[in-house]
């Protein structure tokens, strides 16, 4: 596991051992951020269910401003915290070590907004109707916001989603990557469609 690009690119990542984790493949975070494009640079990124904090990582490797990485696993926070440490990027996180419904409630209170959030819960375990709920229950992302869902192809998300538009999708494997802006949002304009890799 690696960084894919940016002031970081080509260090390896610290991962992790056995199966409890399933960090996020090479490929599909690179998948994930051709499609985003110029859209991490300057910008306040959430990485939900942050595991190893690749994701959020190679946002900041990016050019991302800052990333709070959201994590309730030990043994995933502890490789966060190697990881940052390692890349040099400590200074530009914060790690919430809480389950997401608790972190979303707690980020609203504290006023806090992202550009871009991340999200790749444990597949088929039914976390993506109940995060995306919380999002639209606590507003912590602002009008022309991107969220990125890693999912399987097993749990495909719904035609209509409240508060939310599917705006491309792209297949790879058993995984899906689902890019969605929020409601009536018009900035970043991607052709929808279903992309096959």
């Amino acid at each position: 596991m690696r960084i894919i690009s940016g002031t970081s690119k080509g260090r390896r990542l610290v991962t992790p051992r056995g199966q409890a984790l399933r960090p996020t493949s090479d490929r599909v975070k690179e998948s994930i951020f051709n499609v985003l494009g110029g859209e991490v640079e300057g910008k306040s990124v959430l990485d939900l269910f942050a595991g190893t904090g690749s994701l959020g990582i190679e946002a900041l490797s990016r050019g991302a401003k800052k990333v709070l990485f959201v994590e309730k696993g030990r043994q995933a926070i502890r490789l966060i915290q190697k990881n940052l440490l390692q890349c040099g990027m400590a200074g530009q996180s914060e790690i919430i070590p809480k389950d997401v419904n608790r972190a979303i409630g707690i980020l609203d209170q504290r006023g806090e907004s992202f550009d871009l959030i991340l999200m790749d819960p444990p597949y088929v375990k039914g976390l993506i109707q109940k995060t995306l709920w919380k999002l639209q229950l606590h507003r912590i992302h602002r009008d022309d916001s991107i969220l990125v869902i890693e999912h399987d192809r097993r749990e495909p998300l719904p035609k209509t989603i409240e508060g939310w538009d599917l705006i491309r999708e792209r297949a790879m494997g058993d995984t899906v990557i689902s890019f969605l802006t929020p409601r009536l949002s018009t900035d970043w304009q991607v052709q929808a469609g279903i992309d096959q890799v």
